[in-house]
Order: C-alpha cells, then structure tokens, then sequence
C-alpha cells in the first residue's frame, strides 16, 4: 500500500490587490467564475473572470497551452492552476500598464506558460 498522496494548493489569485500602473490605485482584484469556451469568438480557451474593482475583467488561456504543457512537463493544468495562470497574469498586466482597461485579456500559448512558470515559482517561494 502506498503512502497517502497530498498536494498543497496556495491561493495567491484568487483575492488579491494590485496597483494600476496609471491610476496609482490600489484595486481588489476577485476571481468569480472560470468556463470552457469553444468556439463562442473562433478561440477555444479557458476563459478566467475576474471583478477589478466589481469591474469584470476576463482572461483567456488557450487550449493549445494545456497540450503544450503536458507534452513539456508530462503535467496536466488544473483548474485551480488556471486560476492562478490567469490571477498572475491579471495583477502584472495592472502593475505594468498593459491593456489600458480592457474587459478582455487573450494569452498566447507562450504567455500562458511564462504566467504559470511565474506562479508556481511564486507559490514555491510562500513559507509553509
């Protein structure tokens, strides 16, 4: 019989703040809901919502990162780690000034991937 297998999952995106590159403001940044989405605007991605400031704010990870990751890694993307892919990449895109506001926020496969190496490094980094 093998020893019980246990993962730790640290929430580091699902409630956080950040502050706008523009505005100098602190914003609240919540994760809501995540959905499949297949073809609804010609990409398939994994789409993140997020409420900045009870603004929703939506974060498309593409499929195609999932296939790369595993093939990469022989690891899969869970939904919480989606979640944080995405979390991660919301609160640089404020910090940084990148998109200006927008509702929409569409990753290539190799943003995806540099947004989970980020957080995952990040959550490695949290004492236990």
């Amino acid at each position: 019989m093998s020893a019980p297998t246990r993962a730790i999952v640290l929430c580091m995106f699902a409630d956080f703040t950040a502050t706008d590159r523009w505005t100098k403001k602190q914003v609240h940044c919540v994760y809501q809901a995540m959905i499949v989405a297949i073809a609804t605007r010609h990409a398939d991605a994994v789409d993140i919502k997020f409420l900045v400031d009870g603004r929703r704010v939506w974060v498309a990870l593409p499929h195609p990162a999932w296939v790369e990751y595993k093939k990469r890694t022989g690891k899969v993307i869970t939904d919480p780690l989606a979640q944080e892919i995405a979390g991660h990449y919301l609160k640089t895109a404020l910090e940084t000034g990148e998109g200006g506001g927008r509702e929409m926020y569409s990753l290539t496969v190799e943003e995806t991937l540099t947004h989970l190496e980020a957080a995952v490094a990040e959550m490695q980094a949290q004492p236990a």
